[in-house]
């Protein structure tokens, strides 16, 4: 990605759990991965069941996610999906197709994995938030 990281995509970036540790600095090294894409009408971005290698944050456009073939919910700007596949590379849990022209940034796992393993910075908050995401899943709803 370019050197001028627009504000907003950098705000969207720490609006996701995993990365919302991550200081300034730390956000446009993440972002610095990634490649914005702009994607046509009914391309899909992930199918369930098969690998996640990337992460896709909407930075424009909306897109429809599909569960054993049933809508569930729609996307829009500043919404996220396959951030586990960062770190597992697991089968997808959902189908996302585009819906109508969007625009995307995309972070690879494989750039991922090389910055974790240059930054022990990002990786401890990486740590921290998936930790406090499997506390917040394990406690029982009232």
């Amino acid at each position: 990605m370019a050197r001028g990281i627009p504000k907003v995509v950098l705000e969207k970036l720490h609006a996701v759990p995993l990365f919302s540790g991550c200081n300034a600095k730390e956000l446009r090294q993440i972002a610095n991965l990634g490649a914005r894409l702009n994607v046509r009408d009914g391309t899909v971005l992930t199918k369930q069941g098969k690998p996640g290698r990337e992460f896709f944050l909407l930075l424009n456009g909306a897109a429809r996610c599909l569960v054993d073939g049933s809508q569930v919910t729609t996307f829009g700007a500043g919404d996220f999906f396959g951030e586990m596949a960062l770190l597992d590379r697991g089968p997808r849990h959902a189908t996302v197709i585009a819906e109508g022209p969007i625009e995307v940034l995309v972070l690879y796992a494989g750039e991922f994995d090389s910055l974790m393993d240059a930054s022990p910075s990002i990786t401890r908050k990486l740590l921290a938030a998936l930790a406090e995401r499997a506390r917040a899943n394990a406690t029982p709803r009232t």
